[in-house]
């Protein structure tokens, strides 16, 4: 079942020609088109499904530089900017506010890891703060938990993301960028070894410039052109609450449960919740460059084997004929939809009962699934791609691109603009992942 996402105004009619065009509606994409659009770019906003269908929709909504992978911190911080700036600027809703983020925990370890993370953190200018056991408990309320400390930040935050990127493309739009939903892009178009357009099932689009915002299925529309991108994708489930009495205004972590409070008083919550790493023809052929997260993350996932083997972004598939309907129309694939996990909901109102007896009895309001799509070292790629002139990729967002979707999509378009950027777009280099250099294990998520 889908969650609910705001819906979005299409343009009737695909333009001849456009300087940039976007493959994917997420966040990063419709963020990207903004300022293309801003600074003066004819642009089309090309989506299979509708906008935010999949993974920005899905999320549970946190914008946050606490804990984050160091080399994400820069782009985060614009982000944290932008969220803020955005819905005065451009006039639109995006259920942002600063709310702050607490962690707590039961382990001096993770606990020292907090640590020498906000000792990290202090040199890009940002303040979290540690908390003593007992402050601990005085910010973790409805607890009796022997919580040996914690990590807060109060400038941290959550969005919408039911509002968020539907509100960024309807801005987009008003500057003159074109969208177009249930337009699935079939391939790029190559002329003379560089990009020329892309090819939709409704024809032809002609474009010096392509951005490549595919999320889950990006790697797929890559291979199709003979270019890698390794990638492998974690299947998740996420379910909120009714709305129920307030424990938290935003986001609160520790070792038993997770919860995030929405604009309407309900809760995302997760519990004892692994995500599943499906085996996969392209996860198989990319689990060597894969196996460092895997041995440092092994205790956040587990392994299955499901119908994404044969179906879906990481399925066997190579080429395709462009002048055929391809698997991006299929009904069951223009916005990916798997099957959520119905029995983590249960025993995690069960924990959340134990923890907060304030809300024993809260019900669950709505269960979804979703596809988390993922780099070998967890930061995404931001880039062009030396290979093939005129593409640019955004994607690999790792499990947090929500959050820093608005500095991306801005960080995207100066990368297409040949402009200066507002961040060093270094860490997230496409050929990072393909030229043999030593693949970093992730950072903090």
């Amino acid at each position: 079942m889908s969650p609910p996402v705001d819906p979005v105004t299409s343009d009737p009619n695909l333009p001849a020609e456009v300087d940039v065009a976007i493959i994917g509606g997420g966040i990063a994409g419709v963020t990207a088109a903004y300022f293309l659009a801003k600074a003066g770019q004819r642009v089309a906003l090309l989506e299979k499904g509708v906008i935010a269908g999949e993974q920005s929709s899905r999320n549970w909504g946190w914008c946050r530089v606490q804990n984050r992978d160091e080399r994400e911190i820069p782009v985060m911080l614009r982000s944290m900017e932008l969220w803020d700036s955005l819905p005065k600027e451009a006039g639109i809703d995006l259920g942002f506010r600063r709310t702050g983020l607490i962690y707590a925990t039961r382990s001096e370890s993770e606990l020292e890891t907090w640590r020498q993370w906000v000792e990290m953190a202090r040199g890009y200018q940002f303040h979290s703060r540690i908390l003593s056991a007992e402050e601990a408990r005085a910010m973790v309320p409805g607890t009796a938990k022997d919580w040996v400390g914690g990590i807060h930040s109060p400038h941290d935050g959550m969005a919408s993301p039911r509002k968020a990127a539907p509100a960024i493309a309807t801005a987009a739009r008003r500057l003159g960028a074109s969208i177009h939903q249930r337009c699935a892009v079939r391939g790029l178009d190559i002329e003379g070894g560089r990009i020329a357009g892309v090819i939709t099932e409704h024809g032809r689009l002609r474009a010096p410039q392509v951005l490549l915002a595919g999320g889950a299925w990006s790697s797929m529309m890559l291979r199709r052109h003979g270019l890698d991108l390794p990638q492998s994708s974690i299947r998740s489930t996420v379910f909120a609450t009714e709305p129920a009495p307030e424990i938290t205004p935003g986001g609160l972590y520790t070792s038993d449960i997770t919860v995030g409070r929405r604009e309407d008083g309900s809760y995302i919550i997760a519990a004892n919740n692994r995500g599943q790493i499906e085996i996969t023809p392209q996860g198989l052929r990319y689990a060597r460059k894969f196996w460092p997260t895997l041995v440092a993350r092994r205790k956040m996932v587990k392994f299955g084997i499901g119908e994404s083997f044969f179906r879906g972004p990481q399925a066997a598939k190579g080429r395709w004929r462009m002048d055929q309907p391809t698997i991006f129309e299929a009904e069951d694939m223009r916005t990916l939809d798997p099957t959520p996990k119905q029995g983590v909901a249960e025993p995690a109102l069960k924990q959340l009962a134990a923890s907060y007896p304030a809300l024993s009895g809260v019900k669950m309001g709505q269960i979804w699934g979703g596809w988390i799509d993922s780099t070998p070292d967890a930061v995404p790629v931001i880039a062009p791609v030396g290979a093939l002139p005129g593409l640019y990729l955004s994607t690999g967002y790792s499990g947090h691109g929500f959050g820093i979707g608005p500095g991306a999509g801005q960080l995207a378009a100066d990368i297409v603009l040949g402009r200066t950027p507002a961040v060093d777009p270094k860490p997230f280099r496409y050929e990072r992942l393909i030229d043999g250099s030593r693949i970093q294990k992730p950072g903090m998520m």
